[in-house]
């Protein structure tokens, strides 16, 4: 048996009268990248501030080696033991790569920072690293890819030997998810520990060597090798019970009726020309492409957040105009932005009112909302969503992130749209929420609208009808019902253009 790097000795942790975690042991062995799955809620993030410093447990204890964490005060020690990269970088934006490869822990004495051996010190890093990053480039000019890099590049510098990666691949395109995972093999070579969280169970497969299960704060699998454990089973321990993937039968289109929504000769200099496509009544339809292929834009163009130079936009037959949110909204169209913490919701507004944001004119007079009403209808999305809370009067920010993805969803379905634009509707929600919400669009496409589906994830592409794919700004491709993945994927990698 390899020594343990990390371990969990019935850990339990309290928020007032909800317990959260409920007697997780787990022990990490040296050089191994662990998988940590389960749920949105399942505990896996309230495990991570335990092991990182950030929480403290209400009983049980945490393990670096044979040596008890440090006192939760002690963030330098901490520092020192575990790092995490997280899905949103922690660098500080406004100072230099070489300035957070550093961050309270400057060379010199402790009145003076000595600048050139910072300097020196953080090129020996980026060389050592491969990183190829300007030491004196800010935080906020790099890439995402980039940024995740230099995080791990400082939890190494740091002296740390064990790093929590939770869920670092939502914002990389796929090449750049490759080059992360080439890193991320290099670590374990040198004999850096990793604990492995993310919704993409093919990601666990490719770079971890074992896996824990976690479901409503309780270990279900405490470690088991990737090998030996098929994806159905860990889809069973995380769920309970098998997911029933439903058979989404294709809608019948009206063919000679107008087009929900209609985009003709769209055009933005330098990031997409000549966009052109219908969506039928109750139709669902993909843009895929990698990122930065200009399909995100497209998107924001119909929905009124991006102004393009030329093209048209007709909803139902009306022409849209462009740069005009509220306009695209009072035609028919609603949104399902991929940010949905940043864009999707109000944190500090309740369920209901975050429900209720795209109707709150027709609950009331003359600028009154009616508390009454705005319940009711609350109500009616809330449980038609199923969104899990302990009531619509509930904080938004306190769900877990597929009930707010619901939540999101139910604003934009509340206004009864004529056409649906969904920018990665699913991302970062686990398998039951993401069967949930595909269910919830084809509601809305049987009762009429027009679904658009933004997204590179062959998962939540799978259920439309056409797929449409833009490289370097331009339409490409069109797949029909039954594509070929491998020749999908290969059409938004450009292969074929």
């Amino acid at each position: 048996m390899q020594p343990a790097a990390v371990e969990v000795r019935h850990v339990n942790k309290l928020f007032g009268a909800v317990q959260v975690l409920h007697d997780i042991s787990l022990k990490i062995p040296q050089g191994v990248a662990r998988g940590l799955v389960g749920r949105n809620g399942a505990g896996k993030s309230t495990l991570v501030s335990i092991l990182t410093g950030l929480a403290e447990p209400s009983s049980g204890s945490v393990l670096f080696g044979d040596v008890a964490a440090p006192a939760r005060r002690t963030s330098e020690e901490w520092r020192n033991k575990v790092a995490c990269v997280y899905q949103r970088s922690t660098l500080v934006p406004t100072m230099t790569v070489a300035e957070n490869l550093f961050a309270n822990a400057y060379p010199g004495s402790s009145r003076w920072v000595n600048w050139s051996r910072l300097r020196v010190e953080a090129r020996r890093i980026c060389e050592e690293w491969e990183l190829g990053i300007d030491v004196d480039a800010r935080a906020s000019d790099l890439r995402v890819e980039q940024r995740q890099v230099v995080e791990i590049a400082r939890a190494l510098a740091k002296g740390s030997r064990f790093i929590i990666f939770d869920e670092p691949t939502a914002a990389l395109e796929s090449k750049e998810v490759a080059r992360l995972f080439e890193r991320i093999r290099r670590l374990k070579r040198d004999g850096v520990t990793l604990l492995y969280i993310s919704h993409h169970l093919q990601e666990i497969y490719e770079i971890c060597d074992s896996v824990t299960v976690l479901r409503d704060g309780r270990v279900i699998v405490p470690d088991a090798a990737v090998a030996d454990l098929p994806k159905p089973k860990i889809v069973e321990a995380m769920v309970g019970a098998e997911i029933a993937r439903a058979a989404r039968p294709a809608p019948v289109l009206d063919k000679a009726a107008t087009p929900a929504l209609t985009v003709e000769g769209l055009n933005l200099p330098g990031v997409f020309g000549d966009i052109s496509f219908t969506v039928a009544a109750g139709e669902q339809v993909g843009l895929a492409g990698l990122g930065g292929s200009g399909k995100e834009q497209v998107a924001e163009a119909i929905v009124g957040l991006v102004k393009p130079k030329s093209g048209e936009v007709h909803v139902a037959g009306k022409p849209l105009g462009f740069g005009n949110v509220p306009a695209a909204q009072r035609l028919g169209v609603s949104y399902v932005p991929r940010d949905r913490r940043g864009r999707g919701i109000l944190p500090q507004l309740s369920v209901a009112e975050n429900l209720t944001l795209t109707v709150q004119g027709t609950l009331g007079r003359f600028g009154w909302i009616a508390p009454g009403r705005m319940n009711a209808a609350a109500r009616r999305l809330y449980d038609a969503l199923s969104v899990v809370a302990s009531s619509p009067r509930q904080p938004v920010v306190e769900l877990s992130g597929g009930n707010q993805q619901k939540v999101v969803m139910g604003r934009a379905l509340a206004s009864s749209p004529r056409a649906l634009v969904l920018v990665y509707p699913t991302q970062g929600v686990d398998v039951a929420a993401k069967e949930a919400i595909f269910d919830i669009v084809a509601k809305a496409q049987a009762g009429g609208t027009a679904a658009l589906v933004v997204s590179d994830e062959v998962d939540e592409l799978r259920n439309c009808q056409r797929v449409l794919v833009v490289f370097k700004g331009r339409i490409v491709r069109e797949f029909a019902a039954g594509w070929n993945e491998r020749e999908l994927i290969a059409a938004i990698e450009g292969v074929e253009a």
